[in-house]
C-alpha cells in the first residue's frame, strides 16, 4: 500500500496559554503545501522501518511511523509490517513532516488490512501519536488551491474545516534555510497571549494586509536566534510575496505569490 504523506504550513499560529498538562493552547490554519513523502507499508513477518531520500536525525526504530503502528497494533488484531519511507519533506522545519508520515502510515494500514475505520476515528488514533497528526489524516480531501484548511485549536488536535476563498489561484512557494529549529527551542521564547482578533476574522482580509495582522508568534525570539530565517522571510517578500511567514515552529519560510500569466 503506497500513500504520499503531504506537508503543511501554518498561516498564522498564535500561542495563547500554557496549559496545566505542560502543552500549549494555540490558534493556527493549517494548508497543505511543498512536497509529499512517499510512504509504501506491506505485510511482514517483523516490523521492518527504512529510510530513504533525506537524512533524519533519528534511528529508523524511532521513526514516528514506527510509534503510529504500535498505536494501531495496541487496538487492532494485525499483524507486523515493513514500512519503507522516502522523505522528501525535510525535518526541523515546521512543515509537519514526521506527523505526516505516521499518519499516512495510519491510513496505508486502515487500507491494507482493510480496517474500515473512518477519518474521525483515525484522527483520533492520529492524535495519540502527535498533535500534529490529526491534520494530516484529513489533509488529503483538501484542495489547496481553493483555500481548503483546517483551523486548529487546543494543541492543533481539534479541527474546524475552514476555506479562504481568497487564497484560490495563488501560489504558495517553500523555502527552507539549512538551519533547524527544535520544537522545545521555539516553546522556551514563548509568552502566551490572548489575541483580539481571532484568526478567522483575520484570514477572511484580502491577503494583502496579512503583513501587518497575521503572525506567527515563534518568529519573535527565532529570528534573533536564526537571522538566516528572518532573510529567507525578506527575500520572499523583495521577489513579490504577498505575504510571506515562517512555517509551524520553523525554519521553514513560506510565500504567497500570484501566479504569473
Amino acid at each position: 500500500m503506497i500513500v504520499y504523506p503531504k506537508a503543511k504550513i501554518n498561516i498564522g499560529l498564535r500561542i495563547i496559554e500554557k496549559r496545566a498538562d505542560g502543552f500549549h493552547n494555540l490558534e493556527t490554519f493549517f494548508i497543505n503545501a511543498g512536497n509529499s513523502d512517499i510512504l509504501e507499508v506491506t505485510e511482514s513477518d517483523r516490523v521492518i522501518m527504512n529510510q530513504y531520500g533525506l537524512e533524519l536525525d533519528s534511528a529508523p526504530g524511532k521513526n514516528l511511523c514506527v510509534k503510529a503502528y504500535e498505536v494501531m497494533r495496541e487496538e487492532f488484531d494485525i499483524p507486523p509490517v515493513e514500512i519503507n519511507l522516502f522523505k522528501r519533506v525535510p525535518f526541523g522545519a515546521g512543515l509537519g513532516g514526521g506527523s505526516s508520515d505516521a499518519a499516512g502510515t495510519m491510513t496505508a494500514i486502515n487500507r491494507l488490512f482493510s480496517l474500515g475505520l473512518d477519518n474521525d476515528r483515525l484522527a483520533s488514533l492520529a492524535a495519540k501519536v502527535g498533535s500534529d497528526c490529526p491534520f494530516f489524516i484529513y489533509s488529503s480531501g483538501l484542495d489547496e488551491s481553493k483555500g481548503e484548511g483546517m483551523i486548529g485549536t487546543g494543541k492543533g488536535e481539534i479541527l474546524e474545516p475552514f476555506t479562504v476563498p481568497s487564497l484560490a489561484g495563488l501560489e504558495i512557494r517553500v523555502d527552507k534555510p539549512p538551519v533547524n529549529v527544535s520544537t522545545a527551542e521555539a516553546y522556551r521564547g514563548i509568552v502566551p497571549a490572548f489575541p483580539q482578533k481571532s484568526l478567522r476574522e483575520l484570514l477572511l482580509q484580502p491577503v494583502e494586509l496579512w503583513r501587518d495582522s497575521v503572525e506567527n508568534d515563534f518568529e519573535r525570539h527565532i529570528f534573533d536566534i536564526y537571522p538566516q530565517i528572518r532573510e529567507c522571510k525578506e527575500m520572499m517578500y523583495a521577489g513579490g510575496a504577498l505575504y510571506a511567514s515562517m512555517s509551524g515552529s520553523g525554519s521553514a519560510v513560506f510565500g504567497i505569490f500570484r501566479v504569473a500569466r
